[in-house]
């Protein structure tokens, strides 16, 4: 007998190999969050807290795995063009990153059905101080970019383009 936790796993499994598929859910989900607080014309105390806890999700998701400010030891960054190759390692995989983002928004649309979690609050200022955060937050991690030069995107090893063992005689009578 097959269990739901089993179904959902098996789901789960089905998904890692297609991304564009998954972060199409994602953006779904954050669309259909939008529209019910949009509606709804509140719960801005759950959609401030969903997005600071985003941001934590992004950090982790731009953070190296090891933190060379702290870390000496253990693999590092790369820091010349003719070190090995080696690829970035976040601290929170990609995997982890939509499946978190889709489980939070999915608590927060559930919060949204209490009447008694709409708070009243003058949103204005929980956007100002949120995108405050944000700007303040992504300075200080694009800083930490720059000084140690990583960039938190890594799509494999470089290829070497194979050269023609033929030479350039074989490609001119091949036309």
């Amino acid at each position: 007998m097959v269990t739901w936790a089993q179904k959902y796993q098996v789901v789960l499994d089905r998904l890692v190999p297609q991304p564009a598929l998954r972060w199409a859910g994602a953006i779904l989900l954050s669309l259909l969050f939008s529209l019910r607080i949009y509606l709804a014309q509140g719960y801005y105390v759950i959609t401030y807290g969903l997005g600071i806890y985003l941001l934590n999700l992004l950090i982790s998701f731009l953070s190296p795995l090891t933190d060379p400010d702290f870390d000496d030891e253990g693999p590092s960054l790369p820091t010349r063009s003719d070190d090995d190759y080696r690829p970035f390692v976040r601290k929170l995989p990609e995997f982890k990153f939509w499946y978190s983002l889709c489980k939070a928004i999915v608590v927060a649309l559930a919060l949204t059905c209490f009447q008694s979690l709409d708070i009243p609050v003058f949103w204005p200022i929980l956007l100002f101080y949120f995108i405050l955060l944000f700007v303040m937050t992504m300075k200080k991690r694009i800083q930490h970019m720059i000084t140690h030069k990583y960039v938190p995107i890594s799509h494999g090893k470089p290829k070497v383009q194979p050269r023609n063992p033929m030479g350039k005689e074989f490609e001119k009578h091949s036309k």
